[in-house]
């Protein structure tokens, strides 16, 4: 028979699944964002995973205190070294997403023939004096 006691634990550990699902959700949605800011910042993410470091009140833009999860990650610019970042999640919407100090990699020079060149002026005239020359 089917007790007020035994529905309420019932209800209670239905409760608890439902919130573990929703996130487990959340997460996953953390995670898929890293994954295409790291992307887009030319940086690697390591493992593959977000870690949840907290959950609580958190300041949103305007000040106001909402609860938030924290997620941490670990990424890499050069494969040789780890960096700690952390992405803050209302609900399902992203916050920010900070990388912590790491070195940026080279931009990529440019491989064609008509690449851009710096000439120093005054050493364009000692090499050049006939064009002096005529402008005088």
């Amino acid at each position: 028979m089917l007790t007020l006691a035994n529905l309420f634990i019932l209800l209670l550990l239905a409760g608890i699944g439902a919130w573990l699902w929703h996130t487990h959700g959340l997460r996953e949605q953390a995670l898929a964002a890293v994954r295409q800011h790291c992307t887009k910042v030319d940086v690697e993410l390591l493992d593959d995973n977000v870690a949840l470091r907290s959950f609580g009140l958190h300041p949103d833009a305007r000040g106001r205190q909402r609860l938030a999860r924290i997620y941490d990650f670990e990424f890499t610019v050069t494969g040789e070294q780890r960096y700690n970042g952390n992405i803050v999640m209302f609900g399902h919407h992203v916050a920010r997403i900070e990388l912590g100090a790491h070195p940026f990699p080279a931009p990529p020079q440019p491989h064609h023939q008509h690449s851009a060149e710096v000439i120093q002026l005054d050493q364009w005239r000692r090499t050049h004096p006939l064009h002096e020359q005529r402008h005088h």
